[in-house]
């Protein structure tokens, strides 16, 4: 079983210079909690997660967090996780499942074997195919 069998294709994507608050939009219309990052040239360079738009909000309660100021004056680029680890379209599901237990992953963009984006993995897919696997 190889996680092109699980990811969800295509993924929803962000642009460097979105703002945060049109992000955050996308990601609450299409129910999506990470999305890939990709440059002007449609290059993976980032994800961003919901995580991502929270912070601390002040160092008197680091326990407190808050969205960003969500408006389209922060830019994604500012929020995103740089170079994110990737996984090939072939990956077998074990190594996959093994890497997100590991890495504590919520999600991993998919690259075909021309390095272009073609999916998102997430921790739902995974669990997913655990119950398909489950299943048989």
């Amino acid at each position: 079983m190889q996680i092109r069998d699980y990811m969800t294709a295509p993924p929803t994507t962000a642009n460097l210079r979105d703002g945060l608050r049109q992000t955050w939009d996308r990601m609450q219309e299409r129910r999506v909690r990470h999305m890939p990052v990709l440059d002007d040239d449609g290059r993976l360079v980032g994800i961003i997660s919901e995580r991502d738009l929270r912070r601390p909000s002040s160092l008197d309660e680091p326990n407190l967090t808050h969205l960003y100021a969500l408006d389209n004056n922060t830019l994604v680029e500012e929020a995103m996780t740089p170079e994110p680890k990737t996984l090939r379209e072939d990956v077998e599901f074990a190594v996959a499942r093994d890497l997100f237990i590991q890495r504590r992953f919520g999600a991993v963009p998919v690259m075909d074997m021309n390095d272009r984006l073609i999916g998102i993995l997430s921790i739902v897919d995974m669990l997913r195919a655990c119950a398909d696997q489950h299943k048989a």
